[in-house]
């Protein structure tokens, strides 16, 4: 089975573009859901004893989480620590589900891909990118978005520009769905034809 990382920044469409390989029939593993899974299950306990006061109710409250960690370092780090592994046994509960099913192909949608080395479980990689302003305007049209937590986010981000040149694929989201689309189809095509390159 090939497996084809999905990456891109905030903004960038990179949730639609997951969305077009779905509508293709090939399995996605949305990392983002999966952590969203995890904080109203098996994660809470953990989160709770590592940051006091960011649960209720059973689950995470994302927005006091993000209040303890944001642009802390070594909160983050500690942070990771608990949720990464998670997220690992539930992408490596995917594979081996999309593997029985009998699938060609297999996307893991992960938005922070290359900065945590997710690259290298890949046979190749998309990165779904769009201009500056385009990607700002899509951002701030996000509940709660400000120019902190913007900045905030994009600074635990790689550069859109070192994320394309690390691509194999790239999907440019500013040019309407249907483009998008026709490109997802193009990779799906040329994926086909690849070795899976992975030892």
């Amino acid at each position: 089975m090939f497996i084809l990382g999905l990456t891109g920044s905030i903004g960038m469409g990179k949730s639609t573009t997951a969305k077009f390989f779905a509508e293709e029939g090939v399995p996605v593993h949305d990392a983002d859901a999966a952590v969203h899974r995890l904080y109203e299950g098996e994660a809470t306990p953990l989160i709770e004893a590592a940051f006091p006061g960011t649960t209720a109710g059973g689950k995470v409250d994302r927005d006091r989480l993000a209040r303890q960690v944001l642009g802390n370092d070594a909160a983050i780090r500690r942070l990771e620590t608990i949720v990464h592994p998670l997220v690992a046994k539930a992408r490596d509960a995917f594979l081996a589900e999309a593997v029985r099913s009998g699938a060609a192909v297999a996307v893991l949608d992960i938005p922070l891909l290359y900065e945590t080395g997710g690259d290298k479980i890949c046979d190749a990689v998309v990165v779904v990118t769009a201009p500056a302003d385009v990607q700002r305007a899509r951002a701030f049209e996000r509940p709660g978005m400000s120019e902190s937590k913007f900045a905030a986010i994009l600074a635990k981000q790689m550069p859109d520009a070192e994320k394309r040149r690390r691509a194999d694929f790239m999907v440019d989201t500013s040019q309407g769905f249907d483009a998008a689309r026709a490109a997802v189809r193009e990779i799906l095509a040329q994926v086909a034809t690849m070795p899976a390159r992975r030892r």
